[in-house]
C-alpha cells in the first residue's frame, strides 16, 4: 500500500511539473501581420493560401512540435484597426478580397463566437493591432514639421487606442479564462532617421504591454528585433532585412522578419519545446 501511495504521489508530481502544451486550436487575430501580408504577393494577386510564411504559420509549426494535432484558425484582416476589429468593416473584405478563415461582421464577434463554441479548447491566442490606429493619426502631418506634429498628436492617439485595445483584451480574456494570450508590440519602420523616430514608438509599446498585463496576457516586444541599438546604418540594415520598407516602401515583414516575430511570440508564450 505504501509503495502504491508513493508511486501515485510521484506520478502526480511529475504530471504537475509538466509544462502546459497548446490546446486543440490556435486562434490568430488582428491585422495584416496576422494575415502574413507581403507586398510582392499582393501585387501578383496571390490567394490567401499563398500567404503562408507569416509569423502565424511559423509559430504554428513550432506549436505542432508540442501538439501535432493543433489546428489554426486565422481571422487576421489586413487593414484592421481596433475600431473595425470591434465594430466590423474589415477593409480587406471591403476590397473584395478573401481571408484565411472567413467570418461575417466584426472580427471580435467572430473570435468570441469561436471561443464559446470551443470552450477550453483554444490556446494560444495571438493578437496584433496598433498600426492602423496610430499611423493614420499622422497622415496630415507635413514633412517639414513631422516630428513635432507626431509628438503633439501621439498622446491623444495612443490614449484612444489604449481604451479600445483594453476593452478587446478584457472580452477575449473573459471568453477564454485559461488561454495563453500573446500580444505583439509595434516597431518603427522609419529607415531614414530611426534614431530620431524610434523613441516616439516607445510610449505605444508601453501601453500595449500595460494592457496586456492587465488582461493577464503576454507581451512580445518586437522593437529590439526591428530597431536594435546601434548606428543609424546598422538599424537601417536590420529594417531592410526584416521588412520590405527599403525594397517596396512597405513596412510588412520579409520571411526573415516573420520568423523573428514568431520566435518572439514563442518565447513570450511560455511554451517549452
Amino acid at each position: 500500500m505504501l509503495v502504491l501511495a508513493a508511486a501515485l504521489v510521484a506520478l502526480s508530481s511529475a504530471t504537475a511539473a509538466q509544462p502546459p502544451a497548446p490546446s486543440r486550436y490556435y486562434l490568430a487575430l488582428g491585422d495584416s501581420l496576422a494575415y502574413g501580408m507581403q507586398p510582392d504577393k499582393v501585387e501578383r494577386g496571390a490567394p490567401p493560401a499563398a500567404f503562408n510564411t507569416g509569423y502565424v504559420d511559423v509559430f504554428a509549426a513550432k506549436l505542432r512540435g508540442l501538439n501535432p494535432r493543433l489546428e489554426v484558425v486565422n481571422y487576421g484582416c489586413p487593414g484592421e484597426s481596433t475600431i473595425t476589429f470591434a465594430n466590423g468593416g474589415c477593409p480587406w473584405l471591403a476590397e473584395g478580397r478573401k481571408l484565411h478563415d472567413a467570418f461575417r461582421g466584426a472580427q471580435l464577434a467572430a473570435a468570441l463566437a469561436f471561443l464559446k463554441a470551443h470552450r477550453g479548447e483554444v490556446s494560444p491566442i495571438t493578437l496584433t493591432l496598433a498600426g492602423n490606429d496610430i499611423i493614420p493619426a499622422f497622415d496630415t502631418c507635413s514633412l517639414k514639421s513631422f516630428l513635432s506634429c507626431v509628438e503633439s498628436r501621439a498622446p491623444k492617439a495612443i490614449a484612444s487606442f489604449s481604451a479600445r485595445f483594453a476593452s478587446i483584451l478584457r472580452r477575449l480574456r473573459s471568453a477564454a479564462p485559461s488561454a495563453r494570450i500573446i500580444v505583439a508590440g509595434a516597431w518603427n519602420f522609419d529607415f531614414e532617421h530611426p534614431q530620431l523616430t524610434t523613441p516616439l514608438w516607445r510610449p505605444l509599446n508601453a501601453v500595449i504591454r500595460r494592457e496586456a498585463v492587465a488582461a493577464n496576457a503576454r507581451f512580445a516586444d518586437l522593437m529590439p528585433l526591428f530597431n536594435p541599438p546601434g548606428s543609424a546604418a546598422a538599424q537601417k540594415a536590420r529594417l531592410c532585412a526584416y521588412s520590405f520598407i527599403c525594397s517596396h516602401d512597405d513596412p510588412h515583414p520579409t520571411n526573415v522578419g516573420y520568423r523573428a516575430i514568431a520566435a518572439a511570440m514563442f518565447a513570450a508564450s511560455g511554451f517549452k519545446p
